[in-house]
């Protein structure tokens, strides 16, 4: 069968296979999809290298998140070494159907900062992925290298956010006041932009 044009590959970066039909969502005002974010998640490594922070590509977070066996899911979390991670970034997707590739409408981040031992969850739309991410939260804070009595604060913290829908304050969260503030919608279509020609120069690169 005869693909579309919209599914012709135009770019393999790192395991990242991005569509044409990406191009057309990185220019109009659609949500973007796991292959965007799974690409920008490999690449900025490369801006910002280091040992210590741990970008979970958005298809690793989900079957994290949806993994009905607790063998399985140690056998597979473990490689990804997060206890010696100070700073750990998820994605979070509201697909509820996990026989769905590339499912849900909306992205979030589920976010561990180790000197804080917090989790904080960042939604733009106001908690639309709360239960997703307590869903996520709960399968991987074991494996945080954090004491007993430090994750019952953490889930005390995000249990929290979640319900007040409030800033933390500097002290607690560190850097997440003064990122309420810096990302807005002119930032947002901006980053579009900037994704968009990060991708059209890779293309050229080929």
């Amino acid at each position: 069968m005869r693909k579309s044009a919209a599914d012709e590959k135009i770019l393999s970066y790192n395991d990242v296979v991005l569509r044409r039909s990406d191009l057309g969502i990185l220019n109009g005002p659609y949500f973007l999809n796991d292959r965007i974010i799974d690409f920008y998640f490999s690449y900025l490594p490369s801006c910002y290298p280091s040992e210590e922070i741990l970008l979970v590509s958005p298809s690793i977070a989900f079957w994290i998140a949806n993994c009905p066996d607790i063998e399985s899911l140690k056998d597979f979390i473990e490689p990804l070494n997060l206890s010696s991670k100070k700073l750990v970034i998820f994605p979070v997707n509201n697909n509820d159907d996990v026989t769905e590739t590339e499912g849900g409408n909306h992205w979030s981040l589920l976010v561990f900062e180790k000197n804080a031992n917090i989790f904080m969850h960042h939604d733009s739309y106001g908690g639309l992925n709360a239960g997703h991410a307590k869903q996520l939260y709960r399968a991987i804070v074991g494996y945080m290298g954090i004491p007993d009595i430090a994750s019952a604060s953490i889930a005390k913290a995000i249990r929290s956010w979640y319900e007040s829908k409030s800033e933390l304050k500097d002290e607690d969260g560190l850097w997440f006041s003064r990122m309420n503030e810096q990302v807005n919608p002119p930032v947002v279509a901006k980053m579009r932009k900037e994704i968009l020609g990060l991708v059209k120069s890779f293309m050229t690169m080929k």
